[in-house]
């Protein structure tokens, strides 16, 4: 599969994305009315992004800067392994 490119995609698939977290935190939350709820839905919203941020930006350029990550699922090897995996 090629890369994406296309910028107006690409900006449409973000937007996408943005959609679909607001529609599944609205449903959540009208699902489970409460502060504490609201309270536990926003800490993990914000936990996810740092980790995001860690595994992709953090590593990258502090950790190993010699290696970029493709996916969640590359990063899990190279955590798991502790160095890159062998490229194909």
């Amino acid at each position: 599969m090629a890369n994406l490119t296309n910028p107006k995609i690409i900006w449409c698939k973000g937007i996408l994305f943005a959609g679909l977290g607001v529609l599944a935190s609205c449903l959540l939350i009208a699902r489970m009315p409460g502060m504490e709820n609201v309270a536990l839905l926003a800490i993990t919203i914000w936990a996810f992004c740092r980790a995001y941020y860690f595994a992709f930006y953090v590593i990258e350029k502090y950790v190993d800067p010699s290696y970029g990550f493709a996916g969640i699922v590359d990063f899990a090897r190279y955590a798991i392994l502790g160095h890159p995996p062998d490229r194909r």
